[in-house]
């Protein structure tokens, strides 16, 4: 069977932590970050949706280089947070979509391969979060700031973007989060809360998201070895 997936972008960041600059605007190698957040679903086949969600004060005069991108492309405006922004981008996935995968626009490093194991993943008719094992030692702390348990870090990975999911599993948890005023800056946590099971798939260290101005240069660094490979 032929999975058909729609990939839903979360870009209605405002730049707070990055002096007021719009993370995804910002160049990367001559590239909008947001650009070269989206480029690598492209090149996935199955991927036959892209929609951005946009700060809302964009979504009327969307960027030329990004509605120019690909004809799969398209923009919503976003919300206040970063969950309202993803609700209102999979209302805009058209229902022959099998699967959604949401994606960070910061995340500017994530390769196809990466993508794939996702979105196959899913296709089995579960969650599916790329995420990476953590390497330091974990304190849980208390008000106080004391120490009250170091959990085993053998069993903690950190999550990233993307994560994919049937589309009507998706849908159903950000419904039933929007009914009780629930907000999430992870999906996979919506899901988790209906009970709906959720894998992890082996990510890449070098997929960071683009927070402050260091992350870019660090992403500069990246993207330079990744050409003298």
């Amino acid at each position: 069977m032929t999975v058909r997936a729609a990939v839903v972008i979360a870009a209605g960041g405002h730049g707070h932590r990055m002096g007021g600059v719009r993370k995804q605007y910002v160049e990367l190698a001559g590239e909008p970050v947001l650009a070269r957040a989206i480029r690598p679903f492209l090149e996935v086949e199955g991927v036959e949706w892209v929609v951005v969600a946009l700060p809302r004060d964009d979504a009327a005069d969307p960027p030329s280089w990004l509605t120019a991108l690909d004809p799969r492309v398209r923009t919503v405006a976003g919300g206040a947070e970063r969950s309202d922004s993803v609700r209102a981008a999979l209302e805009a996935v058209p229902g022959e979509a099998d699967i959604v995968l949401v994606h960070d626009a910061a995340r500017p490093l994530i390769e196809p391969a990466v993508i794939r194991a996702a979105l196959e993943a899913a296709a089995t008719g579960v969650g599916a979060v790329v995420a990476v094992p953590v390497s330091d030692t974990i304190k849980v702390v208390d008000g106080e700031g004391t120490i009250v348990d170091t959990p085993d870090r053998a069993r903690l990975w950190k999550a990233q973007t993307p994560q994919a999911f049937p589309r009507s599993l998706l849908a159903d948890a950000h419904a039933r989060a929007a009914d009780e005023g629930i907000g999430a800056t992870d999906d996979a946590a919506l899901v988790e809360r209906c009970g709906g099971t959720v894998v992890v798939v082996p990510g890449d260290p070098s997929n960071l998201k683009i927070t402050t101005p260091a992350d870019l240069v660090l992403a500069e660094a990246l993207l330079g070895e990744r050409r003298q490979r």
